[in-house]
């Protein structure tokens, strides 16, 4: 049992409880919240949407221990939120109901919508709205409730609202072509600005995940039994990192950027990413960033992300460390997959994999590499050993 400490709708909670028990479970069995519904129970129909630090989660694959120290607000805890008062009034009077059990989790992404897109059109919110599911209303109402409060607050501001500023990946992702073949190559740009207009350009996109909303981080290593000044140089050939990683096409690329393409398959749910990166190095440092967006052309997804890897020699002389640091945020459908433990468990497992290929290929070893390049990556096998080591760590055996 683990004991955790949260604040649950603006009220202190000190709990026992199971490690494996999820947010959601714990929100209607421990504290009688039930206006938190739970509907598929695999984080895709949104029914159990809450706000953890202000940021939509899924309750019912978010386990109530990783919010250990966090604030939690449900559908309960909105009684005095005007924006909440306002929505809710727009939902009754556009019929943006009907048997109302995904309206909890409805109105919280809503709110959420609003909050961050204030000049949202009928496109924005549908697509915001794609994670949330309803079998009753044919969603119409529903977007009338939302366009009708974005339209009431323009005339109607709410005094002190407390609205989040959009997030800058959102502002690129906004304006992105919405016919997702692919997105346009960035222009490259060196990792340490020479000047200070250069450093203000760049900063908030080299901030770190923590300080962006909305985007996860993810940090690991792996140990290459190879020189530095080897690793690093292969580190810089686009086209050979790319045959590094599972299911990844390079349809385009020059120097220091890339478009190209990446094919995942998680069970029934396939995803086609298609997008751009640049790769921004320090040759002094042996440290490089790889910046890319993409979009899924059949869940209309994005992702956005920043790859961080930064090389140094063993202590021993037996190798290159390569240090990876992975910050990302996803949009749309495949959000609600984007923060739970074990996607972060299989993440690292990918990283580790990555080294592998990086080790066989430098090694000559490249029959594995020619065998990935030409098959969807199917996640199955690999979350399998994910799942499998979890069960080892659980009764005190390695991983």
């Amino acid at each position: 049992m683990s004991v955790i400490e949260l604040t649950v709708n603006d009220r202190s909670v000190r709990s026992e409880i199971a490690p494996r028990v999820h947010l959601g479970d714990f929100l209607r069995e421990s504290e009688h919240l039930t206006g938190t519904h739970l509907g598929c129970e695999h984080g895709v129909c949104g029914a159990c949407t809450v706000l953890v630090d202000g940021q939509p989660v899924r309750s019912c694959i978010t386990f109530a221990v990783a919010c250990d120290r966090q604030q939690v607000r449900t559908i309960e805890g909105f009684d005095d939120d005007e924006l909440m008062a306002r929505l809710r009034r727009s939902f009754s009077v556009h019929h943006g109901l009907q048997c109302g059990y995904c309206t909890p989790g409805m109105l919280i992404t809503a709110r959420d919508i609003v909050q961050r897109f204030p000049d949202a059109d009928e496109s924005r919110i549908r697509l915001e709205l794609s994670g949330n599911l309803c079998r009753c209303t044919g969603y119409m109402g529903i977007v009338a409730a939302i366009k009708a409060v974005l339209a009431d607050l323009k005339v109607n501001p709410i005094a002190q609202a407390p609205r989040e500023p959009v997030r800058a990946a959102e502002k690129v992702a906004a304006v992105a072509p919405q016919t997702g073949a692919t997105f346009e190559t960035f222009a490259a740009a060196p990792v340490s600005p020479s000047t200070p207009a250069q450093a203000a350009a760049t900063s908030n996109e080299q901030a770190p995940a923590a300080q962006r909303k909305g985007w996860t981080a993810i940090d690991d290593s792996f140990i290459v039994p190879f020189p530095l000044e080897k690793v690093w140089a292969f580190m810089g050939d686009l086209p050979s990192v790319t045959a590094c990683l599972p299911g990844a096409e390079l349809t385009e690329h020059s120097e220091d950027s890339v478009k190209g393409k990446i094919a995942i398959k998680f069970g029934p749910m396939s995803a086609n990413f298609a997008g751009a990166a640049r790769l921004e190095r320090d040759d002094a440092a042996h440290r490089a960033v790889m910046r890319g967006a993409g979009q899924d052309n059949i869940s209309r997804s994005r992702a956005n992300g920043d790859v961080t890897y930064a090389l140094s020699s063993e202590a021993d002389g037996n190798g290159t460390r390569v240090a990876v640091t992975l910050e990302y945020m996803l949009q749309g459908p495949l959000a609600q997959f984007s923060r739970s433990g074990l996607v972060k468990d299989f993440v690292r497992r990918m990283i580790a994999d990555f080294g592998a290929r990086i080790t066989a290929q430098l090694g000559g070893t490249d029959a594995p590499l020619a065998i990935a390049a030409s098959q969807k990556f199917n996640v199955g096998s690999l979350i399998w050993s994910v799942v499998w080591g979890r069960i080892k760590r659980l009764f005190g055996k390695e991983g």
